[in-house]
């Protein structure tokens, strides 16, 4: 089997608590870790606007998982997406090494940097 770097978003309805938005988190981790998975990098991008309306909700809480795996992982995990009642959408991608690489500087903060405020000059 082939392991390859990959990358998931969910998003999770907006009525769940913060501890049932955490179990429904860490039950999605535990999938991924049964499958013996290297789970790379986690966020937890908290509730954001949704684009367009989903099952009559206009916000979602957003997660994102990249890791190493095997496709039958990605068929598992996405099989308990399909499960769970408290997942509006998902979507897995397969990461090419450009991907990998965007996302290791991302990691380290190398787009957080704001510009510096350019003096005014006195005329």
């Amino acid at each position: 089997m082939e392991i390859n770097n990959y990358e998931t978003v969910f998003i999770l309805t907006p009525v769940l608590s913060d501890a049932q938005m955490k179990d429904a988190v860490e039950k999605f981790k535990q999938v991924l870790l049964n499958n013996k998975v290297e789970i790379i990098h986690e966020e937890n991008w908290g509730l954001r606007k949704l684009a367009y309306p989903i099952q009559h909700k206009s916000t979602g809480f957003y997660n994102l998982f990249e890791f190493k795996a095997t496709t039958n992982t990605i068929a598992a995990l996405e099989l308990e997406y399909r499960r769970d009642e408290k997942v509006l959408r998902f979507l897995t991608t397969a990461l090419d090494k450009h991907a990998v690489a965007y996302n290791e500087r991302r990691r380290k903060g190398e787009f957080n940097k704001k510009p510096e405020a350019k003096e005014e000059q006195a005329a």
